[in-house]
């Protein structure tokens, strides 16, 4: 196996065990619900603590690899998300739950704060475009597979089985992980200081910035949508049962596709029409689920998702390459946290507001959010042509 290909493995079943692990409560939220007697904003939490405690993770972990390597936290973080996920179904109480769901986002932490780096490190700036959009395809199998397992399983085996299901699967993953994941590029001598100095430039470049707000409002957009759609397809007029509301994950499968075709896509007509048209196309496909209509509804959810995990691939693909290199950990923790802030906070926001509004409150709620992502990549976009002409001009 050539190194090019096992580090596709390799970050491939990565990204298959950690988000099988850190979504699969997602499809149980109703379970929980009733179990705890709480409404789907509590709910939502079990999802919301685990991506929160990542998002605040993300960066200490990321300054942390510039000094240790990329790849002992990258095989620290899958074996250690294993470790509690099969935990998770002992806890006897809710909140016992949600302070081991905390600690699991800190070690999911680990793979996707330091994943793009490794991957720019190891396959050079050419290559990091397609390699992110095959490590994001990954990351969606596993979001799907582990989603699936979780709800076809809870009605025989119930949500504590369900989640026992799904570590099993992230225990497989991290094994191939481990065997195959090749040794990171050599970083020499790391300082603080230096870490500390390329988090400052991450944070001054306006191209830089428009993609940290793609991911948090796209992604808060995303979660929020899909913590609330359990709810609404097994509750009336829909009236579905767990397993088959599950089905709706199935729409992962288009996120695959499109994350692997970003790539293409930008080549095509660039990254800001891609992004901005991916994040319009998402929009889309959330009014269409707005009347009550499974075939619309599922349509909907076929739509949005394509386009959510195209624009995700496009803005995670230009940070990466946009990225200095001093910088690149620092650059795709950044991404990664505000990326993960927009799942906890965005997707308990949404969870709050269909519970006590409802579903159409909930799409105009993310219609705003993805609307003011795509400003944001026009206005971002802007202010760089204007300092080119400046500097050309000068």
């Amino acid at each position: 196996m050539t190194t090019t290909r096992r580090v596709k493995t390799a970050v491939a079943a990565a990204g298959i065990s950690s988000f099988a692990l850190l979504y699969a409560p997602q499809p149980v939220l109703p379970q929980l619900a009733a179990q705890y007697h709480l409404d789907p904003g509590g709910a939502a939490l079990a999802v919301s603590v685990a991506t929160g405690a990542l998002a605040i993770a993300v960066l200490p972990i990321a300054a942390l690899s510039e000094v240790v390597g990329r790849r002992p936290v990258i095989l620290t973080s899958v074996v250690a998300s294993v470790v509690f996920g099969l935990l998770l179904p002992l806890m006897p109480t809710y909140p016992a739950l949600l302070v081991l769901r905390a600690l699991q986002g800190v070690a999911i932490a680990g793979f996707p704060g330091v994943a793009a780096a490794y991957l720019a490190e190891r396959l050079g700036r050419a290559g990091v475009a397609a390699a992110v959009g095959a490590m994001i395809a990954g990351n969606t199998i596993g979001g799907m597979l582990g989603r699936l397992a979780s709800g076809f399983t809870a009605g025989p085996l119930g949500w504590r089985g369900a989640l026992y299901v799904v570590a099993g699967v992230g225990a497989v993953c991290s094994a191939i992980t481990v065997v195959t994941l090749p040794p990171g590029t050599d970083r020499g001598h790391v300082r603080l200081k230096a870490v500390a100095t390329g988090l400052v430039t991450g944070l001054r470049r306006p191209v830089l910035l428009t993609q940290y707000a793609v991911a948090l409002l796209a992604m808060g957009s995303f979660v929020a949508l899909y913590n609330a759609a359990g709810f609404r397809l097994t509750g009336d007029p829909l009236n579905l049962s767990p397993a088959i509301a599950s089905l709706v994950f199935l729409a992962y499968a288009t996120g695959s596709v499109s994350s692997a075709a970003a790539g293409r896509l930008v080549a095509r007509v660039g990254r800001r029409r891609a992004l901005i048209g991916a994040l319009l196309l998402t929009a889309t496909g959330a009014a269409l689920t707005l009347p009550d209509s499974l075939p619309l509804v599922i349509a909907g959810f076929l739509v949005l998702t394509c386009a959510f995990f195209a624009a995700h691939a496009v803005a995670n693909g230009w940070a990466a390459a946009e990225a200095p290199e001093e910088a690149r950990g620092q650059v795709g923790g950044m991404y990664t946290a505000t990326y993960y802030l927009g799942s906890s906070v965005g997707g308990a926001a949404g969870a709050w507001v269909y519970g006590h509004a409802g579903w159409p409150w909930l799409i105009a709620l993310v219609a705003v959010w993805l609307l003011l992502a795509a400003a944001a990549v026009g206005a971002g976009t802007r202010v760089r042509v204007a300092r080119r002409e400046l500097v050309n001009a000068g």
